[in-house]
């Protein structure tokens, strides 16, 4: 599994804890960090840019803490966190927030080890499943398969997920949500929407000379001018 990188963020007001990580980091060359932060308002500002596949997230931080992080960012939209604390006190508190592990500092190397060895496993097994999207509804947390969503609409701050003749509110600007499934078959349609490319019957052309995707589920999209030539290329692609 040389060959897989996984990017990861590290959260702690300490520079020292911050080069602690990064050096037992380094014995794992599967793993690339590809930012740091200082305190809770940095985190919640590089998950949006950086999107890492873990975070080492220190509990104590100025202003928002660890567990403030995740609350304002959900769970469901948190990449695997471990979580990095000098105090053992939040260990219950730690797991109830989904917590992949839990690491009191200083931090062993066989300890560090055994967390990154339960990482690989954890991320080996994520990407070998079905790839989708949580949302929240009334009764709860659901899973959308990627392969079951027709398209997705720019809602204000929100994203509408329409999958058949239903739609389901995600609490993410589009242009972050394109980040994420653009390589899973998502092409922009124009600038308020993303088409699932497997999911277009036919691209039909409108009386005033615009197209339009005509998707399986009976939806239709309009397609921009802008985005004619590469979204058609991409639909004939996927028929080829």
């Amino acid at each position: 599994m040389a060959d897989v990188q996984w990017s990861v963020l590290v959260a702690d007001d300490e520079p020292a804890a911050r080069r602690g990580v990064r050096q037992l980091l380094a014995a794992f060359p599967e793993f690339t960090v590809v930012g740091e932060c200082r305190d809770g308002r940095e985190v919640l500002a590089s998950l949006d840019a950086l999107n890492p596949d873990v975070l080492f997230l220190d509990i104590q931080m100025p202003e928002i803490d660890g567990f403030e992080v995740i609350r304002r960012r959900t769970p469901e939209r948190m990449p695997a966190v471990v979580f990095l604390t000098a105090y053992d006190q939040f260990a219950v508190r730690a797991f109830e927030a989904d917590a992949h592990d839990y690491l009191v500092k200083p931090v062993s190397e066989a300890r560090f080890a055994a967390t990154i060895k339960r990482l690989m496993k954890r991320l080996g097994d994520g990407a070998a499943r079905e790839q989708g999207i949580f949302v929240s509804t009334p009764r709860g947390s659901r899973v959308l398969p990627l392969r079951e969503i027709d398209w997705i609409e720019a809602a204000d701050n929100y994203a509408r997920l329409w999958m058949g003749g239903r739609s389901f509110l995600l609490r993410e600007s589009l242009g972050q949500l394109e980040r994420r499934v653009a390589a899973h078959g998502f092409a922009r349609a124009h600038r308020q929407a993303l088409v699932r490319v497997a999911g277009v019957r036919a691209l039909h052309a409108g009386e005033a000379g615009d197209l339009v995707a005509v998707l399986a589920s009976g939806a239709k999209v309009p397609i921009s001018r802008r985005r004619r030539a590469a979204f058609s290329a991409a639909v004939r692609a996927r028929t080829c």
